[in-house]
């Protein structure tokens, strides 16, 4: 049967990160520190603490330069130095390439946003008659009500098993299970955004049933290789650099592995590849996160990164856009993904309104991910700083 609110392995929110009003302090950062000293103020201490091996953080500021800094290594004891260039694996992030996706495909009418898992489903997929109803719009969204994954004796094992052993537990929703539950759907009663892998599962199964494409063929045809992304894709043994990738380690999961363990990749083949199966660097994620902001030179392409960022589901707090998460903290509003996977976490997050991007990659599996958000915020409020102290100036004639 599927299950309501219940996570596994993260809370039910969107973002599964908690966000922390106090990431406003130190915003005028333009006049009390340059760039590196504030993203080593941040960096530094999960090291000292031993958060993390090691950590990368990219940011893209408002005159389009991108910049990286690394931190600690990519395995211990003897790892090699985390560069911008170093490929870690994103989780979740995967499905914001997979969501925008999905909008090139609904812009050249090979999909309609209305479209029911009725039509999108083969006929002999027995549906209840709330999930008949459930929209491709609402899957890329987190609104089809659907939960996060199934509740199965396999999943429940799994997950008991990954608790010890890092081991990858979604490997149910990694096949035509997926569709197993669907014919027992009801609705919840409130209509809100709910965060769903196996959501995300049934879009990947829906778009390559609907092209004959797999994911990897569809991200390359319409994402990376326009951007030019070399270095992010779902085959990671295939990416230039994977042998001196960052290794995952155990931080606040799994449980009972001791933080700074190495831990197993987790592997997937089928309809979570393109919703967890990413790996990237932030080299590319920042140019992924300008391609956002700025032209590319395919306006198509445009046109679909502008769209994914509209919020379709609007409140104060996570508002949903397509696959990404919009906040309004303190003075700014940052939109941002986040992604949890087995010793990983992943971060990128845009404040369009300054053209500004802040990319974070751990090498350690920790849920307070906070540094992308606050960074974002210092500079955010810098850019205001530096409009309000150009607005104070005496007007003098030429």
């Amino acid at each position: 049967m599927l299950f309501g609110p219940v996570a596994l392995c993260a809370c039910a929110t969107l973002s599964s990160m908690p966000i922390d009003d106090s990431a406003v302090d130190g915003r005028r950062f333009a006049v009390h520190g340059d760039l590196q000293t504030q993203v080593d103020s941040l960096a530094r201490p999960l090291l000292a603490a031993g958060h993390t091996p090691g950590l990368v953080v990219g940011v893209l500021g408002p005159d389009g330069v991108m910049t990286t800094f690394g931190y600690g290594v990519t395995d211990t004891p003897q790892g090699l130095p985390i560069r911008g260039d170093t490929l870690f694996a994103v989780g979740s992030v995967s499905k914001g390439f997979i969501a925008e996706v999905a909008v090139v495909l609904v812009n050249k009418g090979v999909l309609r946003w209305d479209e029911t898992l009725e039509t999108l489903l083969p006929s002999t997929i027995p549906l209840s008659r709330d999930a008949r109803k459930i929209t491709l719009l609402q899957l890329v969204t987190h609104t089809s009500g659907l939960p996060r994954q199934t509740l199965s004796v396999e999943i429940l094992t799994s997950f008991v098993h990954y608790l010890f052993t890092g081991d990858n537990f979604y490997r149910s929703l990694d096949d035509n299970q997926i569709m197993d539950d669907l014919a027992g759907f009801r609705r919840p009663a409130r209509v809100e955004p709910r965060y769903s892998n196996l959501g995300y599962a049934l879009l990947d199964y829906i778009l390559q049933r609907r092209t004959g494409k797999k994911v990897n063929e569809l991200l390359a045809e319409n994402i990376t290789g326009p951007l030019g992304l070399g270095h992010t894709g779902y085959d990671a043994g295939s990416l230039p650099g994977y042998a001196r990738r960052a290794i995952g380690h155990a931080g606040d999961q799994p449980k009972f592995i001791r933080r700074g363990r190495t831990v197993p990749d987790w592997h997937f083949s089928s309809f979570m590849v393109g919703a967890a199966g990413l790996y990237t660097n932030a080299d590319d994620l920042l140019v992924y996160a300008r391609a956002h902001m700025r032209p590319t030179g395919y306006p198509a392409l445009d046109a679909a990164l502008r769209d994914s960022l509209t919020v379709r589901y609007d409140r104060p707090r996570e508002a949903a856009a397509l696959a990404w998460i919009v906040d309004d903290i303190g003075t700014q509003k940052i939109t941002y993904q986040v992604g949890f996977i087995g010793g990983y976490s992943s971060y990128i997050g845009l404040d369009t309104r300054h053209n500004i991007a802040v990319v974070v990659l751990q090498n350690s599996f920790n849920w307070t991910n906070n540094i992308g958000h606050r960074l974002l915020l210092r500079m955010g409020e810098a850019e205001d700083e530096k409009a309000r102290a150009a607005q104070s100036r005496p007007f003098t004639a030429p």
